[in-house]
């Protein structure tokens, strides 16, 4: 079982732009190295109802397994 630590430490945080708002709080994201990928939001965003709309600046989590997705965390300004 691996622990939390170690969970955190596989983690890739970049930071992107939305490039467009698809349903269910989903967004095609191109990050700062060019590629596309596909963000979601995260809960805490959700909770907060923090709103993403195209052309925002973002900063996305992404895990080494899948890097065609990624998780919103945060909106930066």
């Amino acid at each position: 079982m691996v622990r939390n630590e170690e969970k955190n430490n596989q983690i890739i945080k970049k930071e992107g732009r939305v490039t467009e708002a698809l349903p269910n709080a989903f967004f095609k994201v191109v990050l700062s190295d060019g590629k596309e990928i596909m963000g979601f939001l995260s809960g805490k965003m959700r909770m907060n109802r923090i709103t993403i709309l195209p052309g925002d600046r973002v900063s996305v989590e992404m895990t080494p397994y899948d890097e065609g997705k990624g998780r919103i965390v945060y909106r930066l300004k």
